[in-house]
């Protein structure tokens, strides 16, 4: 699989609302082969396409825990619990971090790679991931939803 370039927070793409896949074929693994990939050298825990520049509602998650890897097609939320505010940070936001208000636990649904339908729930921050993924979708970054007071900080490499 390829590499791709994770778009940062200049580019205008991330911005933007991503279209519903519709097509479960062969262009669909490629992308997610690449995402996999983008992602584990990344040394991320999730990445969506919007973040190579890819307009489709696309997510993997790899937050180390008991889900493992995960592959989100057309995610949806549907039930929320609770609330966390942690620090968060972004592949698309380099050296930026701030305390976000999410809830503590998430149930989504979404589709495989093969177009089925299923159900996954998780807490804390596989939850936060979640969230902060399907935000991407909706051309939404982490500094937009900051907890109430916070502010954004500065890491050096």
């Amino acid at each position: 699989m390829a590499l791709r370039k994770i778009r940062t927070q200049e580019d205008p793409v991330l911005q933007k609302i991503s279209k519903p896949v519709l097509a479960f074929d062969a262009k669909l693994s490629i992308l997610l082969g690449d995402m996999k990939d983008t992602l584990a050298k990344a040394d991320g825990v999730g990445l969506a396409a919007v973040q190579i520049g890819i307009l489709r509602r696309v997510v993997v998650i790899d937050v180390g825990d008991e889900h493992g890897y995960m592959e989100l097609i057309n995610p949806e939320i549907i039930d929320r619990k609770g609330e966390q505010i942690e620090a968060e940070g972004c592949l698309s936001l380099p050296n930026k971090s701030g305390k976000t208000l999410r809830p503590m636990w998430v149930k989504f649904k979404a589709q495989d790679r093969k177009g089925n339908w299923y159900e996954a729930e998780g807490e804390g921050l596989f939850a936060r991931c979640v969230c902060h993924e399907l935000d991407h979708l909706d051309g939404v970054v982490f500094t937009q939803r900051l907890a109430p007071g916070e502010k954004v900080s500065y890491v050096r490499d």
